[in-house]
């Protein structure tokens, strides 16, 4: 049981690093124009939540604050994300796209959908949910057990 197990997780591992090698060089030539592939999924995070803190963004991708922050300067500068100190709480500043940022944004999200809709059509319905919802139970998985 013990090798099936060890094979099973090469097989896994062996495919998603395939597709995210992959979907991100897609995206990254969707998107190049507008913004990097990093940008863009720090983008596509603060949209999602509508606001977020840079703390919060360097929890979800795993990466230092200081990594966060570079990002987030360089997407301020350019009019994508803008910085809203709290009033209760000065020293907390929090993340939202501008209106520039959710256009851009918005048609990177069209463009990814094609994208990815070509290879879901290789698909039926019910394999796409099942695998989806697997996906997210163990993505839920992994996020329960950072917080340990």
């Amino acid at each position: 049981m013990e090798q099936q197990s060890k094979e099973l997780i090469r097989r896994y591992v062996t495919a998603s690093a395939t597709v995210t090698k992959r979907l991100s060089s897609e995206i990254a030539k969707i998107v190049q124009d507008e913004m990097t592939v990093d940008q863009y999924q720090i983008m596509y995070h603060i949209k999602t939540q509508q606001e977020c803190t840079s703390t919060e963004l360097a929890d979800a991708f795993c990466v230092g604050k200081s990594s966060i922050t570079a990002i987030i300067t360089r997407l301020v500068d350019r009019g994508l994300v803008e910085r809203t100190r709290d009033e209760g709480d000065r020293r907390l500043v929090y993340l939202s796209l501008t209106d520039l940022g959710h256009e851009i944004s918005g048609k990177a999200d069209e463009k990814v959908q094609e994208v990815v809709s070509r290879y879901l059509t290789h698909f039926n319905q019910k394999e796409i949910e099942s695998f989806i919802t697997n996906f997210e139970k163990l993505a839920s998985l992994f996020e329960e057990g950072s917080k340990e």
